[in-house]
């Protein structure tokens, strides 16, 4: 009780603030999403995502030098797919010569102690820009989870540490993690995207992959069918421990700041690590309100990774990640 409690004696100046701090971040905590397209000599800004780019192979071999050098220990890999490899199966995925396996390989080649993993998805592969096969209007949930536990293996070939289905289709971690084990890729991790919400944040994400929903017809406008309802919390605890009861690794939450709360609920009742995915909405926001000089870049940057740590996250994949390390 006051005076014989004064709270700010803790707060006094920065060395005493620092020793009684309950929440750090270190290198360890990021998790490096990665854009790759093919080409060479490839390095191009996205646009609505300023100072992130794509990269072609001879690229991304550098970038990930650089990560490593930074203390960066763990990427996440997509990939630009042309068009005219695309279709309602996602077949070019499967390809052992694919954009995505070349890419695996282009970063154990620079680094081999890189973390590498990979998202396994047909957003990127289909031409309707769906996560899974389309059949009469229709998201397919069975088929579609067949075909991305192949995909899993052929990342786990091409050389992946962990593969992270981001599709959202009911029961693929159970058909991945059976997949994997019957070709015998035992130490695949799988860093499941246990609750991925059906978020208005992820529009620049669409943008560096081409990969929005078309506008076709009698094909679903939006992801509604498999990404979670904003409104819903519970869920995500049933879908987080479905996940965790068919094989998965790590759980993850995405996005990341409008859902804390989410955060929270989850690394109370799993002990598995709990990833956050800290989004492009949320990073393209920072970047132009700091642009117009309405906030302050770097603060606002690491607050905001500060509360998702705070929150519960055992490791964070953002856009951030190496701005954040230059400034810790």
């Amino acid at each position: 009780m006051y005076p014989n409690q004064r709270f700010r004696r803790l707060r006094t100046n920065p060395a005493m603030r620092s020793l009684v701090s309950e929440t750090s971040l270190s290198p360890n905590d990021f998790i490096v999403p990665l854009f790759v397209v093919e080409g060479k000599n490839v390095k191009e800004e996205i646009a609505s995502m300023p100072n992130y780019y794509r990269f072609s192979l001879d690229y991304l071999s550098k970038e990930v030098k650089l990560l490593w050098k930074m203390g960066l220990k763990s990427v996440l890999l997509f990939v630009k797919v042309d068009d005219q490899l695309k279709d309602n199966a996602g077949s070019e995925a499967l390809n052992p010569k694919g954009l995505m396996q070349r890419a695996i390989d282009t970063v154990k080649q620079a680094t081999p102690e890189m973390l590498v993993m990979t998202d396994v998805a047909l957003d990127p592969y289909s031409k309707y820009g769906h996560d899974g096969i389309v059949r009469n209007g229709v998201i397919e949930n069975d088929s579609t989870n067949l075909f991305l536990a192949q995909m899993a293996v052929s990342h786990a070939k091409a050389g992946a540490d962990m593969v992270a289905p981001s599709d959202m289709m009911d029961g693929r971690i159970k058909v991945i993690r059976d997949e994997l084990e019957a070709q015998s890729y035992y130490n695949t991790g799988i860093m499941s995207y246990s609750a991925k919400f059906a978020s208005a944040f992820y529009g620049p994400f669409r943008d560096a992959l081409d990969s929005a929903p078309v506008d076709i017809k009698d094909i679903p406008k939006d992801k509604k069918t498999y990404q979670m309802d904003p409104a819903n919390r519970k869920e995500a605890i049933k879908e987080t421990l479905a996940d965790i009861s068919e094989g998965a690794d790590i759980v993850m939450v995405k996005p990341g700041l409008c859902y804390l709360d989410i955060v929270r609920d989850i690394a109370n009742e799993v002990n598995l690590p709990v990833a956050v995915y800290q989004v492009s909405g949320e990073y393209a926001m920072i970047k132009a309100a700091s642009e117009k000089g309405w906030l302050d870049h770097d603060a606002v940057m690491l607050e905001q990774l500060l509360a998702i740590k705070r929150a519960g996250a055992s490791m964070i994949a953002s856009y951030f990640a190496k701005d954040a390390v230059q400034l810790l």
